[in-house]
């Protein structure tokens, strides 16, 4: 397989600079050993530097860390919106990040819709709509914040143009 990451030295420092050419953000468990592993492994096959998590992300590193630089340092965005992608905070943290960058205009993004009706991300009803109401228990002020911000963004995400994969 491709070498998914590119790796540059500054002459000046040792550190490790990776640039990604698309970031695929999707719920491990609904997509990672079939949907979003052949993509994966067409768009590498393809010399398109892309990051996964399960194979990007630095052993022993702080996970929330090295996802938003791989975020910072990504380019275009695959969202695959999964049934079960609205229960991760980590899915929905990366998505507010993710449409961040692109109200900034410095990326592109295309939401892939796996399994799920667009209409249901947009207006959150479904499994979208369960799992909000899921992460809307108990909690405080701040995280109350926060599902309005993963309410907007997940809002924003369906209204764009995008990819429906039913093929059941």
């Amino acid at each position: 397989m491709a070498s998914s990451s590119t790796h540059r030295a500054s002459s000046s420092t040792t550190s490790i600079s990776r640039n990604y050419d698309v970031f695929l953000s999707f719920r491990g468990g609904d997509t990672r050993k079939n949907f979003t592993d052949h993509l994966y492994t067409t768009l590498t096959a393809s010399g398109i530097q892309t990051f996964r998590d399960d194979e990007e992300l630095e052993k022993g590193g702080d996970i929330a860390s090295d996802l938003l630089r791989a975020i910072e340092e990504s380019r275009f965005f695959i969202i695959i919106f999964s049934k079960n992608y609205a229960y991760s905070r980590w899915c929905l943290n990366e998505l507010v990040k993710i449409i961040e960058r692109k109200s900034q205009k410095e990326s592109m993004v295309l939401p892939i819709f796996y399994h799920v009706d667009p209409s249901d991300v947009r207006n959150q009803r479904g499994s979208f709509g369960d799992a909000l109401a899921y992460h809307e228990r108990d909690a405080n002020q701040e995280k109350k914040e926060m599902i309005q911000k993963w309410r907007i963004a997940l809002r924003e995400a369906a209204n764009l143009s995008g990819c429906h994969v039913n093929d059941q």
